[in-house]
Protein backbone atom coordinates (compact mmCIF):
# COMPACT_ATOMS: atom_id res chain seq x y z
CA UNK A 1 0.00 0.00 0.00
CA UNK A 2 1.56 3.17 -0.85
CA UNK A 3 0.79 6.63 1.23
CA UNK A 4 1.98 9.72 1.48
CA UNK A 5 5.35 9.94 4.11
CA UNK A 6 5.83 13.53 6.08
CA UNK A 7 9.34 14.53 6.72
CA UNK A 8 10.20 16.24 9.66
CA UNK A 9 12.95 18.73 10.55
CA UNK A 10 15.03 17.40 13.51
CA UNK A 11 13.86 20.09 15.93
CA UNK A 12 10.51 19.12 14.87
CA UNK A 13 10.72 15.59 15.18
CA UNK A 14 12.21 16.02 18.94
CA UNK A 15 8.75 18.39 19.52
CA UNK A 16 6.66 15.57 17.98
CA UNK A 17 8.25 12.28 19.16
CA UNK A 18 7.07 12.51 22.66
CA UNK A 19 3.75 13.02 21.75
CA UNK A 20 2.75 10.53 18.84
CA UNK A 21 3.13 6.21 18.95
CA UNK A 22 5.14 6.91 15.43
CA UNK A 23 6.40 9.56 13.06
CA UNK A 24 6.43 8.05 9.59
CA UNK A 25 2.97 6.12 8.92
CA UNK A 26 -0.93 6.96 8.55
CA UNK A 27 -1.79 5.71 11.97
CA UNK A 28 -0.52 7.11 15.69
CA UNK A 29 -2.46 7.44 18.78
CA UNK A 30 -1.50 10.91 20.61
CA UNK A 31 0.42 10.38 23.96
CA UNK A 32 1.49 12.34 26.84
CA UNK A 33 -1.33 15.24 26.10
CA UNK A 34 -3.42 16.71 28.47
CA UNK A 35 -6.96 15.52 27.30
CA UNK A 36 -8.12 19.28 26.13
CA UNK A 37 -5.29 19.53 24.03
CA UNK A 38 -5.72 16.19 22.48
CA UNK A 39 -9.57 17.29 21.65
CA UNK A 40 -8.76 20.46 20.39
CA UNK A 41 -6.50 18.94 18.14
CA UNK A 42 -9.18 16.93 16.83
CA UNK A 43 -12.08 19.91 16.45
CA UNK A 44 -9.36 22.15 14.85
CA UNK A 45 -8.52 18.93 12.47
CA UNK A 46 -11.71 19.40 10.77
CA UNK A 47 -10.89 22.78 8.76
CA UNK A 48 -7.14 22.48 8.65
CA UNK A 49 -6.08 21.04 5.55
CA UNK A 50 -2.73 19.48 6.90
CA UNK A 51 -1.74 16.39 9.30
CA UNK A 52 -2.64 16.23 12.90
CA UNK A 53 1.54 16.04 13.62
CA UNK A 54 1.64 19.45 11.29
CA UNK A 55 -1.25 20.91 13.08
CA UNK A 56 0.56 20.01 16.60
CA UNK A 57 3.81 21.80 15.36
CA UNK A 58 1.77 24.44 13.70
CA UNK A 59 -0.65 26.15 16.15
CA UNK A 60 -0.18 24.23 19.28
CA UNK A 61 3.69 23.37 20.65
CA UNK A 62 4.10 26.99 21.38
CA UNK A 63 1.15 27.39 23.37
CA UNK A 64 2.55 24.68 25.57
CA UNK A 65 5.80 25.94 25.98
CA UNK A 66 7.24 23.20 24.14
CA UNK A 67 10.53 23.61 22.91
CA UNK A 68 13.37 21.02 21.35
CA UNK A 69 13.31 19.38 24.59
CA UNK A 70 10.41 17.32 25.38
CA UNK A 71 7.37 19.38 26.09
CA UNK A 72 6.41 18.35 30.29
CA UNK A 73 2.89 19.03 30.91
CA UNK A 74 2.45 20.85 34.36
CA UNK A 75 -1.21 20.70 34.37
CA UNK A 76 -1.63 24.03 32.06
CA UNK A 77 -4.16 22.68 29.15
CA UNK A 78 -2.09 25.24 26.99
CA UNK A 79 -3.39 28.84 25.99
CA UNK A 80 -4.69 27.52 22.36
CA UNK A 81 -6.75 24.78 23.16
CA UNK A 82 -8.73 26.51 25.98
CA UNK A 83 -9.03 29.27 23.79
CA UNK A 84 -10.51 27.09 20.64
CA UNK A 85 -12.92 25.43 23.87
CA UNK A 86 -13.77 28.79 24.72
CA UNK A 87 -15.15 29.76 20.86
CA UNK A 88 -16.28 26.77 20.19
CA UNK A 89 -17.87 25.13 22.94
CA UNK A 90 -18.59 27.80 24.92
CA UNK A 91 -19.24 30.24 21.91
CA UNK A 92 -21.07 28.52 19.56
CA UNK A 93 -22.24 25.60 21.63
CA UNK A 94 -21.08 23.12 19.60
CA UNK A 95 -21.12 19.96 21.78
CA UNK A 96 -19.61 17.63 19.83
CA UNK A 97 -15.53 18.81 20.70
CA UNK A 98 -16.59 17.98 24.37
CA UNK A 99 -16.10 14.13 22.94
CA UNK A 100 -13.11 14.29 21.77
CA UNK A 101 -11.19 13.64 25.22
CA UNK A 102 -12.13 11.51 28.15
CA UNK A 103 -10.74 11.01 31.64
CA UNK A 104 -10.06 7.66 33.99
CA UNK A 105 -11.85 9.08 37.18
CA UNK A 106 -11.61 6.52 40.62
CA UNK A 107 -14.85 7.05 42.61
CA UNK A 108 -14.29 5.18 45.91
CA UNK A 109 -16.78 4.38 48.89
CA UNK A 110 -19.91 5.08 47.37
CA UNK A 111 -22.84 3.41 48.08
CA UNK A 112 -25.11 0.87 46.23
CA UNK A 113 -27.25 3.24 45.71
CA UNK A 114 -24.98 5.39 44.38
CA UNK A 115 -23.03 3.01 41.71
CA UNK A 116 -26.21 3.02 40.28
CA UNK A 117 -26.65 6.82 39.75
CA UNK A 118 -22.99 6.88 39.03
CA UNK A 119 -23.33 3.92 35.75
CA UNK A 120 -26.67 5.68 34.20
CA UNK A 121 -24.84 7.44 31.29
CA UNK A 122 -25.10 5.20 28.39
CA UNK A 123 -21.73 6.27 26.85
CA UNK A 124 -19.02 5.49 30.03
CA UNK A 125 -17.13 2.73 30.54
CA UNK A 126 -17.54 1.60 33.97
CA UNK A 127 -15.85 -1.22 37.07
CA UNK A 128 -17.29 -1.94 39.65
CA UNK A 129 -16.23 -4.22 43.10
CA UNK A 130 -18.05 -7.56 42.99
CA UNK A 131 -19.88 -8.88 45.86
CA UNK A 132 -19.40 -12.02 44.55
CA UNK A 133 -15.17 -11.80 45.25
CA UNK A 134 -15.37 -9.68 47.46
CA UNK A 135 -16.21 -10.68 51.54
CA UNK A 136 -17.75 -8.14 53.32
CA UNK A 137 -16.92 -9.37 56.74
CA UNK A 138 -13.83 -7.40 57.76
CA UNK A 139 -14.13 -3.60 58.45
CA UNK A 140 -12.69 -0.60 57.11
CA UNK A 141 -8.96 -1.01 57.06
CA UNK A 142 -7.55 0.76 60.78
CA UNK A 143 -11.12 1.33 61.61
CA UNK A 144 -13.90 -0.70 63.98
CA UNK A 145 -16.39 0.45 61.17
CA UNK A 146 -17.99 -1.86 58.68
CA UNK A 147 -18.10 -0.94 54.92
CA UNK A 148 -21.67 0.58 54.95
CA UNK A 149 -22.63 4.19 53.24
CA UNK A 150 -23.00 6.40 57.02
CA UNK A 151 -24.18 10.13 57.71
CA UNK A 152 -25.26 11.79 60.63
CA UNK A 153 -28.33 12.78 59.41
CA UNK A 154 -29.43 8.74 59.50
CA UNK A 155 -28.30 8.86 63.60
CA UNK A 156 -27.26 6.07 65.65
CA UNK A 157 -30.32 4.06 65.17
CA UNK A 158 -29.50 3.28 61.82
CA UNK A 159 -26.16 2.61 62.49
CA UNK A 160 -26.96 -0.12 64.95
CA UNK A 161 -29.58 -1.55 62.47
CA UNK A 162 -26.56 -1.84 59.53
CA UNK A 163 -23.97 -3.19 62.28
CA UNK A 164 -26.49 -5.81 62.98
CA UNK A 165 -27.11 -7.11 59.48
CA UNK A 166 -23.36 -6.91 58.92
CA UNK A 167 -22.90 -8.96 61.78
CA UNK A 168 -25.41 -11.67 60.52
CA UNK A 169 -23.43 -11.78 57.25
CA UNK A 170 -19.99 -11.78 58.60
CA UNK A 171 -21.41 -15.05 60.99
CA UNK A 172 -22.88 -16.72 58.16
CA UNK A 173 -20.27 -16.85 55.73
CA UNK A 174 -18.16 -19.72 57.64
CA UNK A 175 -21.06 -21.77 57.68
CA UNK A 176 -22.15 -21.08 54.12
CA UNK A 177 -18.52 -22.23 52.55
CA UNK A 178 -18.72 -25.29 54.93
CA UNK A 179 -22.22 -26.23 53.39
CA UNK A 180 -21.04 -25.74 49.83
CA UNK A 181 -17.67 -27.55 50.09
CA UNK A 182 -19.77 -30.43 51.08
CA UNK A 183 -22.33 -30.29 48.66
CA UNK A 184 -19.82 -29.44 46.17
CA UNK A 185 -16.64 -31.72 46.55
CA UNK A 186 -13.95 -31.10 43.92
CA UNK A 187 -14.27 -33.60 41.05
CA UNK A 188 -10.82 -35.10 41.89
CA UNK A 189 -10.78 -35.48 45.82
CA UNK A 190 -8.63 -32.92 46.25
CA UNK A 191 -9.26 -29.85 47.25
CA UNK A 192 -7.19 -26.87 45.10
CA UNK A 193 -6.69 -23.15 45.36
CA UNK A 194 -9.50 -22.78 42.60
CA UNK A 195 -11.58 -25.05 44.29
CA UNK A 196 -11.77 -23.40 47.24
CA UNK A 197 -11.99 -20.03 45.32
CA UNK A 198 -15.08 -21.48 43.93
CA UNK A 199 -16.59 -22.65 46.85
CA UNK A 200 -15.83 -18.94 48.74
CA UNK A 201 -17.60 -17.30 45.19
CA UNK A 202 -20.90 -19.50 45.38
CA UNK A 203 -20.78 -18.55 49.45
CA UNK A 204 -21.06 -14.82 48.76
CA UNK A 205 -23.19 -14.98 45.89
CA UNK A 206 -25.72 -16.96 48.00
CA UNK A 207 -25.28 -14.49 50.89
CA UNK A 208 -24.97 -10.94 48.76
CA UNK A 209 -28.84 -10.73 49.21
CA UNK A 210 -28.16 -9.97 53.01
CA UNK A 211 -26.24 -6.68 52.08
CA UNK A 212 -27.45 -3.68 52.81
CA UNK A 213 -27.50 -1.20 49.39
CA UNK A 214 -25.63 1.00 51.82
CA UNK A 215 -22.80 -1.54 51.22
CA UNK A 216 -19.78 0.62 50.06
CA UNK A 217 -18.08 -0.15 46.82
CA UNK A 218 -15.32 1.50 44.73
CA UNK A 219 -15.92 2.13 40.90
CA UNK A 220 -13.63 3.23 37.66
CA UNK A 221 -14.51 5.39 34.90
CA UNK A 222 -13.35 6.33 31.63
CA UNK A 223 -16.28 8.50 29.78
CA UNK A 224 -15.73 11.64 27.33
CA UNK A 225 -15.74 15.41 28.27
CA UNK A 226 -19.45 15.14 27.17
CA UNK A 227 -20.57 12.73 29.25
CA UNK A 228 -18.96 13.86 32.43
CA UNK A 229 -20.39 16.91 32.13
CA UNK A 230 -23.88 15.05 31.99
CA UNK A 231 -23.06 12.81 34.49
CA UNK A 232 -22.24 16.13 37.20
CA UNK A 233 -25.14 18.36 36.13
CA UNK A 234 -27.80 15.06 37.04
CA UNK A 235 -25.63 14.35 40.36
CA UNK A 236 -25.61 18.06 40.89
CA UNK A 237 -29.75 17.71 40.37
CA UNK A 238 -29.99 15.00 42.27
CA UNK A 239 -32.03 15.06 45.69
CA UNK A 240 -29.80 12.40 46.90
CA UNK A 241 -26.96 14.15 49.40
CA UNK A 242 -24.34 11.93 48.65
CA UNK A 243 -24.91 11.97 44.63
CA UNK A 244 -24.63 15.91 45.15
CA UNK A 245 -21.25 15.49 47.06
CA UNK A 246 -19.91 13.08 44.56
CA UNK A 247 -20.96 15.28 41.73
CA UNK A 248 -19.08 18.04 42.91
CA UNK A 249 -16.06 15.63 43.97
CA UNK A 250 -15.86 14.28 40.36
CA UNK A 251 -16.31 18.14 38.96
CA UNK A 252 -12.84 18.90 40.60
CA UNK A 253 -11.43 15.93 39.67
CA UNK A 254 -12.60 17.03 35.79
CA UNK A 255 -11.08 20.33 36.33
CA UNK A 256 -8.12 19.15 37.45
CA UNK A 257 -8.00 17.25 34.32
CA UNK A 258 -9.51 18.69 31.64
CA UNK A 259 -11.39 22.20 33.24
CA UNK A 260 -12.68 23.13 29.39
CA UNK A 261 -14.99 20.33 29.28
CA UNK A 262 -16.34 21.43 32.17
CA UNK A 263 -16.59 25.15 32.49
CA UNK A 264 -20.28 25.15 31.52
CA UNK A 265 -21.06 23.65 34.29
CA UNK A 266 -20.37 26.49 36.95
CA UNK A 267 -21.93 28.99 35.23
CA UNK A 268 -25.34 30.50 36.58
CA UNK A 269 -26.67 30.75 32.98
CA UNK A 270 -25.76 27.17 31.49
CA UNK A 271 -25.10 24.90 34.29
CA UNK A 272 -27.27 26.78 37.02
CA UNK A 273 -30.11 26.44 34.64
CA UNK A 274 -29.58 23.08 33.32
CA UNK A 275 -29.41 21.65 37.08
CA UNK A 276 -32.23 24.10 37.54
CA UNK A 277 -34.51 22.29 34.62
CA UNK A 278 -33.42 19.18 35.99
CA UNK A 279 -35.00 19.60 39.64
CA UNK A 280 -38.45 20.66 38.27
CA UNK A 281 -38.48 17.93 35.63
CA UNK A 282 -38.12 15.56 38.54
CA UNK A 283 -41.00 17.40 41.22
CA UNK A 284 -43.43 17.81 37.72
CA UNK A 285 -43.09 13.99 37.78
CA UNK A 286 -43.50 13.29 41.19
CA UNK A 287 -46.55 16.15 41.72
CA UNK A 288 -48.18 14.46 38.99
CA UNK A 289 -47.52 10.81 40.18
CA UNK A 290 -48.92 12.14 43.42
CA UNK A 291 -52.07 13.61 41.88
CA UNK A 292 -52.61 10.18 39.96
CA UNK A 293 -52.26 8.02 42.81
CA UNK A 294 -49.62 6.23 41.44
CA UNK A 295 -47.00 7.38 44.41
CA UNK A 296 -48.39 4.60 47.14
CA UNK A 297 -45.90 1.33 46.10
CA UNK A 298 -48.14 -1.21 45.16
CA UNK A 299 -47.42 -5.06 46.48
CA UNK A 300 -47.60 -6.40 50.01
CA UNK A 301 -44.16 -8.19 50.22
CA UNK A 302 -45.27 -11.07 48.43
CA UNK A 303 -44.80 -10.65 44.70
CA UNK A 304 -42.97 -12.96 43.32
CA UNK A 305 -40.11 -12.32 40.64
CA UNK A 306 -41.55 -11.88 37.28
CA UNK A 307 -40.61 -10.81 33.65
CA UNK A 308 -43.89 -9.30 31.38
CA UNK A 309 -43.51 -8.33 27.75
CA UNK A 310 -45.42 -5.39 27.79
CA UNK A 311 -44.91 -4.29 23.75
CA UNK A 312 -43.63 -5.38 20.78
CA UNK A 313 -42.60 -3.14 17.73
CA UNK A 314 -42.04 -4.33 13.95
CA UNK A 315 -42.57 -7.98 12.49
CA UNK A 316 -40.46 -10.84 10.64
CA UNK A 317 -40.98 -8.81 7.56
CA UNK A 318 -39.27 -5.69 8.72
CA UNK A 319 -36.39 -7.43 10.45
CA UNK A 320 -35.76 -9.24 6.82
CA UNK A 321 -36.13 -6.04 5.14
CA UNK A 322 -33.34 -4.37 8.05
CA UNK A 323 -31.20 -7.01 7.29
CA UNK A 324 -30.97 -6.64 3.33
CA UNK A 325 -31.20 -2.97 3.28
CA UNK A 326 -27.47 -2.22 2.92
CA UNK A 327 -27.02 -5.05 0.59
CA UNK A 328 -29.89 -3.73 -1.68
CA UNK A 329 -30.22 -0.95 -3.99
CA UNK A 330 -34.05 -0.37 -4.20
CA UNK A 331 -36.60 1.03 -1.55
CA UNK A 332 -37.28 -0.62 0.65
CA UNK A 333 -40.79 -1.35 -0.15
CA UNK A 334 -39.51 -2.84 -2.48
CA UNK A 335 -37.76 -5.45 -1.01
CA UNK A 336 -41.20 -5.68 1.80
CA UNK A 337 -42.77 -6.71 -1.71
CA UNK A 338 -40.19 -9.38 -2.69
CA UNK A 339 -40.24 -10.91 0.69
CA UNK A 340 -43.85 -11.45 0.74
CA UNK A 341 -43.24 -14.13 -2.70
CA UNK A 342 -41.47 -16.27 -0.24
CA UNK A 343 -42.29 -19.50 1.15
CA UNK A 344 -41.79 -20.11 4.65
CA UNK A 345 -38.93 -22.74 4.01
CA UNK A 346 -36.90 -19.98 2.18
CA UNK A 347 -37.87 -17.20 4.63
CA UNK A 348 -36.37 -19.40 7.45
CA UNK A 349 -33.28 -20.08 4.88
CA UNK A 350 -32.93 -16.58 4.28
CA UNK A 351 -32.94 -15.34 7.93
CA UNK A 352 -30.31 -17.72 8.44
CA UNK A 353 -28.11 -17.02 6.59
CA UNK A 354 -28.28 -13.32 7.10
CA UNK A 355 -27.30 -14.58 10.60
CA UNK A 356 -24.88 -16.50 9.44
CA UNK A 357 -22.84 -19.21 11.23
CA UNK A 358 -22.49 -17.77 15.53
CA UNK A 359 -19.91 -19.16 16.61
CA UNK A 360 -19.73 -17.24 19.97
CA UNK A 361 -22.03 -15.34 21.35
CA UNK A 362 -19.69 -11.73 20.43
CA UNK A 363 -20.59 -12.93 16.46
CA UNK A 364 -24.12 -11.03 16.59
CA UNK A 365 -25.97 -10.34 12.95
CA UNK A 366 -25.98 -6.69 11.54
CA UNK A 367 -27.94 -4.01 12.65
CA UNK A 368 -31.16 -5.18 10.94
CA UNK A 369 -32.05 -6.48 14.06
CA UNK A 370 -32.84 -3.38 15.74
CA UNK A 371 -35.87 -2.79 13.73
CA UNK A 372 -37.61 -4.92 16.34
CA UNK A 373 -38.55 -3.68 19.77
CA UNK A 374 -39.10 -5.13 22.90
CA UNK A 375 -40.04 -3.35 26.01
CA UNK A 376 -39.96 -5.67 29.62
CA UNK A 377 -41.56 -5.04 33.07
CA UNK A 378 -39.32 -6.56 35.80
CA UNK A 379 -39.27 -7.28 39.23
CA UNK A 380 -36.28 -9.01 40.82
CA UNK A 381 -34.00 -8.63 43.83
CA UNK A 382 -32.20 -5.63 43.62
CA UNK A 383 -28.92 -7.46 43.23
CA UNK A 384 -30.12 -8.76 39.79
CA UNK A 385 -31.00 -5.95 38.74
CA UNK A 386 -27.95 -4.22 39.55
CA UNK A 387 -25.80 -6.94 36.92
CA UNK A 388 -28.65 -5.85 34.34
CA UNK A 389 -28.45 -2.18 34.97
CA UNK A 390 -24.99 -2.60 33.50
CA UNK A 391 -26.52 -2.66 29.75
CA UNK A 392 -27.06 0.65 29.43
CA UNK A 393 -27.37 0.82 25.37
CA UNK A 394 -30.62 -0.23 25.91
CA UNK A 395 -33.38 1.95 28.12
CA UNK A 396 -33.27 0.78 31.90
CA UNK A 397 -35.54 2.67 33.92
CA UNK A 398 -36.37 1.53 37.60
CA UNK A 399 -38.66 2.66 40.77
CA UNK A 400 -37.50 3.46 43.96
CA UNK A 401 -36.19 0.68 46.06
CA UNK A 402 -38.55 -0.06 48.80
CA UNK A 403 -39.31 -3.43 51.01
CA UNK A 404 -43.17 -3.84 49.37
CA UNK A 405 -42.12 -5.97 46.96
CA UNK A 406 -40.77 -8.67 49.48
CA UNK A 407 -37.47 -10.37 49.39
CA UNK A 408 -36.56 -13.93 49.15
CA UNK A 409 -33.99 -16.74 51.17
CA UNK A 410 -31.66 -18.46 49.00
CA UNK A 411 -32.75 -22.84 50.03
CA UNK A 412 -29.19 -23.26 50.08
CA UNK A 413 -28.85 -20.54 52.85
CA UNK A 414 -31.70 -22.00 54.54
CA UNK A 415 -29.50 -26.19 53.84
CA UNK A 416 -26.90 -24.03 55.40
CA UNK A 417 -28.55 -23.55 58.45
CA UNK A 418 -28.94 -19.82 58.12
CA UNK A 419 -32.40 -19.10 56.95
CA UNK A 420 -33.75 -17.91 60.32
CA UNK A 421 -30.74 -15.19 60.53
CA UNK A 422 -31.32 -14.17 57.28
CA UNK A 423 -35.00 -13.77 57.84
CA UNK A 424 -34.25 -11.70 60.87
CA UNK A 425 -31.67 -9.57 58.76
CA UNK A 426 -34.38 -8.56 56.05
CA UNK A 427 -37.14 -7.74 59.17
CA UNK A 428 -34.37 -5.32 60.49
CA UNK A 429 -33.57 -3.63 57.08
CA UNK A 430 -37.40 -3.58 56.35
CA UNK A 431 -37.92 -2.06 60.07
CA UNK A 432 -34.96 0.48 59.38
CA UNK A 433 -36.23 1.72 56.06
CA UNK A 434 -39.38 2.17 57.33
CA UNK A 435 -38.26 3.85 60.49
CA UNK A 436 -36.25 6.47 58.04
CA UNK A 437 -38.95 6.88 55.50
CA UNK A 438 -41.19 8.00 58.55
CA UNK A 439 -38.97 10.12 59.75
CA UNK A 440 -39.02 12.16 56.93
CA UNK A 441 -35.80 10.47 55.50
CA UNK A 442 -37.48 8.71 52.59
CA UNK A 443 -34.53 9.68 49.86
CA UNK A 444 -32.27 8.02 52.20
CA UNK A 445 -34.17 5.18 53.23
CA UNK A 446 -33.45 2.48 50.75
CA UNK A 447 -29.82 2.63 52.27
CA UNK A 448 -31.12 0.53 54.93
CA UNK A 449 -32.65 -1.88 52.41
CA UNK A 450 -31.06 -5.18 51.93
CA UNK A 451 -30.11 -6.00 48.19
CA UNK A 452 -32.25 -9.07 48.40
CA UNK A 453 -35.20 -6.96 48.02
CA UNK A 454 -37.35 -6.27 45.15
CA UNK A 455 -37.40 -3.91 42.53
CA UNK A 456 -39.46 -3.19 39.58
CA UNK A 457 -37.47 -1.62 36.67
CA UNK A 458 -38.20 -1.52 32.55
CA UNK A 459 -36.05 -2.91 30.13
CA UNK A 460 -36.78 -1.63 26.62
CA UNK A 461 -34.51 -2.80 23.91
CA UNK A 462 -34.71 -4.12 20.23
CA UNK A 463 -33.49 -7.43 19.06
CA UNK A 464 -29.69 -7.12 18.66
CA UNK A 465 -29.72 -5.61 22.45
CA UNK A 466 -31.86 -8.77 23.69
CA UNK A 467 -29.48 -11.19 22.12
CA UNK A 468 -26.40 -9.78 23.61
CA UNK A 469 -28.06 -9.29 26.94
CA UNK A 470 -29.81 -12.26 27.10
CA UNK A 471 -27.00 -14.91 25.42
CA UNK A 472 -24.30 -12.68 28.92
CA UNK A 473 -26.58 -13.17 31.01
CA UNK A 474 -27.89 -16.79 30.89
CA UNK A 475 -24.62 -17.99 31.55
CA UNK A 476 -24.32 -20.61 33.72
CA UNK A 477 -21.48 -18.88 36.04
CA UNK A 478 -23.65 -15.95 36.76
CA UNK A 479 -26.23 -15.69 39.37
CA UNK A 480 -29.65 -17.09 39.29
CA UNK A 481 -31.52 -14.27 40.23
CA UNK A 482 -30.75 -12.72 36.81
CA UNK A 483 -30.20 -16.08 34.87
CA UNK A 484 -33.84 -16.33 35.49
CA UNK A 485 -34.47 -13.15 34.01
CA UNK A 486 -32.64 -13.82 31.00
CA UNK A 487 -34.22 -17.31 29.99
CA UNK A 488 -37.53 -15.94 30.61
CA UNK A 489 -37.30 -12.70 28.06
CA UNK A 490 -35.81 -14.98 25.71
CA UNK A 491 -38.96 -17.62 26.01
CA UNK A 492 -41.34 -14.13 26.09
CA UNK A 493 -39.37 -13.60 22.43
CA UNK A 494 -39.71 -16.87 21.55
CA UNK A 495 -43.73 -16.80 21.83
CA UNK A 496 -43.61 -13.87 19.45
CA UNK A 497 -40.95 -14.28 16.99
CA UNK A 498 -39.59 -17.49 17.37
CA UNK A 499 -36.99 -17.00 14.53
CA UNK A 500 -35.66 -14.18 16.11
CA UNK A 501 -35.22 -16.24 19.99
CA UNK A 502 -33.83 -19.24 17.33
CA UNK A 503 -31.06 -16.92 16.60
CA UNK A 504 -29.94 -16.44 19.64
CA UNK A 505 -27.64 -19.92 19.61
CA UNK A 506 -25.45 -19.11 22.72
CA UNK A 507 -28.00 -18.89 25.43
CA UNK A 508 -27.08 -21.46 28.26
CA UNK A 509 -30.09 -23.69 28.93
CA UNK A 510 -28.47 -25.56 31.63
CA UNK A 511 -30.32 -25.21 34.73
CA UNK A 512 -29.54 -26.00 38.84
CA UNK A 513 -32.17 -25.98 41.94
CA UNK A 514 -32.69 -22.64 42.74
CA UNK A 515 -32.22 -21.45 38.93
CA UNK A 516 -35.47 -23.85 38.63
CA UNK A 517 -37.62 -22.16 41.85
CA UNK A 518 -36.56 -18.87 40.34
CA UNK A 519 -38.64 -19.65 36.95
CA UNK A 520 -41.20 -21.38 38.55
CA UNK A 521 -41.87 -18.70 40.83
CA UNK A 522 -42.33 -15.94 37.59
CA UNK A 523 -44.48 -18.30 36.06
CA UNK A 524 -46.55 -18.64 38.63
CA UNK A 525 -46.45 -14.71 39.13
CA UNK A 526 -47.45 -14.74 35.68
CA UNK A 527 -50.35 -16.54 35.94
CA UNK A 528 -51.32 -14.51 38.78
CA UNK A 529 -51.04 -11.25 37.15
CA UNK A 530 -53.41 -12.99 33.93
CA UNK A 531 -56.48 -13.23 36.60
CA UNK A 532 -55.97 -9.91 37.71
CA UNK A 533 -58.36 -7.38 35.87
CA UNK A 534 -56.80 -4.71 34.69
CA UNK A 535 -57.68 -1.05 35.59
Amino acid sequence: MLYPVESFTPDEQALLAPHVTNLDRPVFALVGLPETVKGALFARYSRYQGTLRRLFLDEFADSLGATTAAPAWDGDEGRRAADLYERIFLGYGDDSVAQLGGAHVACEWTSNVLTKILQRPRLGSYLEQSTRYIAYDAPIEGTSDYRYYRDEQLGPVYEAAMDEIFSIYSACIPKVIAWADAAYPPPDGEPTAAHRRAITAKALDLLRGLLPASSLSHMGIFASGQTYEQLILHLLAHPLPEAREYGRMILDAIKATMPSFVARVERPDRGGEWVSYLEHRESAARRWVARLGLDRPSGDGSVRPSVELLHVDGDEDALLASLLFEAAGVREEETRIRLAALGADERTQLLADLVGERRNRRHRPGRGFEALRYRFEIVSDYGAFRDLQRHRMLTVQWQTLGPHLGAGVPDEVVAAGCGDEYRRALEISRAEFQRLHDAGLATAAPYALCLGFRIRYVLDCNAREAMQLIELRSGREGHPSYRAVAHEMHAQIAAVHPAVAGAMRHVDRETEPRLERILGEMRTQAKLDALTPRA
